[in-house]
């Protein structure tokens, strides 16, 4: 299992010994491709670890890491309060696949999404000049955090609109470079195609989503403009008619929120309140991701983590009733066998596309927004009384 830690350590041994040329820095498996933050993370643990030997001491540093992110997440779930106690038992300890990535892998997986899990912890706490810097170190230690970007952007317009959202995407920008800075200065090309290589070809025998369809129907450039269409569309979906809720254009979202003529109300469910604002930013956040997720190219093993802790949230947001909490326990207990199914199957990827489309349609259909309240035509007689209190 330590084939991707020693892959890592050696990709990041280069920079130790001077190599700034992001072309050169390469392990085992390949050369690296992961963004600037990944490299001084993960140079710190191979000091930490002796230079990448001491694995058990990797393991430990991994299992504080992977107790850091379950009270990151549950904190983000006491604020909403919408997911049943019981279901936390699950996301702690029933599934392997989780704790493999965490501990037995030693991905960098886990480490973007516990720095995005903070970073939405100081979102819900308006705190979001810190948590647009968190956000992009995320992103700086792999590029999947980029999926809740457009989730992200909508927040920002609707709470500063468009002239006060700027300085936080400098904030995002500017780290970036920063971060990048000593690889810039030396090949700027190399790096940046390196670290977001956005057309990266990924491998038929590793994927866990697409397993049913033939190889060359998988790696065709059609296929992946169709995803990608796919995604945009539902994303434009969501964000008007189930993020937006005034009752504004969703271009009123580009003016300054003083300027309004409707501010936006608390998000409601059907005819349930949500329970303020803080509500609203996890539920555009976590379908954002999932929305990518669901239309992505390929879902390697390690991704598992890039919703997993999301997916009690996106099940029980909406309105449940008592007979409806297991059939949504055992969609989550599907989707965990899917994912452990090694090597995947038709079967398997068939199954965990049911799966987000189910999750897909309780989100579209549960979030509808209520019926226009009826409003009565005021009687003559109450005009003529105001007419004559004037």
């Amino acid at each position: 299992t330590e084939i991707d830690w020693k892959a890592y350590m050696e990709e990041v041994e280069g920079f130790a010994n001077g190599t700034l040329d992001y072309t050169q820095l390469k392990g085992d498996t390949g050369p690296l491709v992961y963004p600037a933050g990944f490299v001084y993370i993960f140079l710190g643990l191979y000091y930490a670890t002796g230079r990448g030997t001491d694995i058990r001491l990797a393991q430990y540093l991994f299992a504080g890491l992977y107790l850091l992110n379950l009270l990151l997440v549950f904190r983000i779930y006491c604020r909403t309060n919408k997911v049943p106690p019981y279901v936390f038992f699950f996301m702690c300890c029933a599934s392997y696949r989780i704790h493999s990535i965490f501990v037995l892998r030693l991905f960098n997986d886990p480490v973007a999404m516990a720095i995005l899990f903070l970073a939405i912890n100081l979102f819900l706490e308006e705190h979001w000049s810190w948590g647009c810097f968190l956000f992009s170190l995320a992103v700086s230690v792999k590029m999947n955090i980029l999926l809740f970007a457009p989730g992200l952007l909508f927040l920002l317009l609707q709470r500063f609109g468009l002239l006060g959202c700027i300085p936080k995407l400098c904030i995002c920008a500017l780290l970036q470079v920063v971060l990048g800075l000593p690889f810039l200065l030396v090949n700027p090309v190399g790096y940046l195609t390196r670290s977001f290589d956005l057309g990266r070809q990924f491998q038929f025998k590793w994927t866990v989503n697409w397993r049913f369809l033939p190889e060359e129907v998988f790696q065709n450039r059609a296929f992946h403009t169709t995803l990608l269409l796919a995604h945009l569309a539902g994303l434009g979906l969501f964000a008007l008619h189930r993020w937006h809720r005034s009752k504004e254009s969703i271009l009123a979202l580009l003016k300054d929120p003083a300027e309004r003529k409707h501010t936006s109300p608390p998000l409601t469910v059907n005819n349930i309140l949500w329970q303020g604002w803080q509500q609203g930013i996890v539920f555009v956040l976590f379908s954002s991701n999932f929305l990518g997720v669901c239309c992505s190219r390929s879902l390697h093993y390690q991704f598992y983590v890039w919703y997993f802790h999301t997916l009690p949230y996106l099940l029980w947001c909406t309105p449940t009733t008592k007979l409806a909490h297991m059939p949504k326990v055992l969609l989550l207990g599907v989707i965990e066998l899917c994912w452990n199914t090694y090597p995947s199957t038709v079967c398997s990827s068939l199954s965990l596309h049911i799966c987000h489309g189910l999750v897909l349609l309780q989100l579209w259909y549960g979030t509808a927004p209520p019926p226009a309240p009826h409003t009565p035509q005021p009687s003559r007689r109450p005009s003529a009384i105001s007419k004559k209190a004037q």
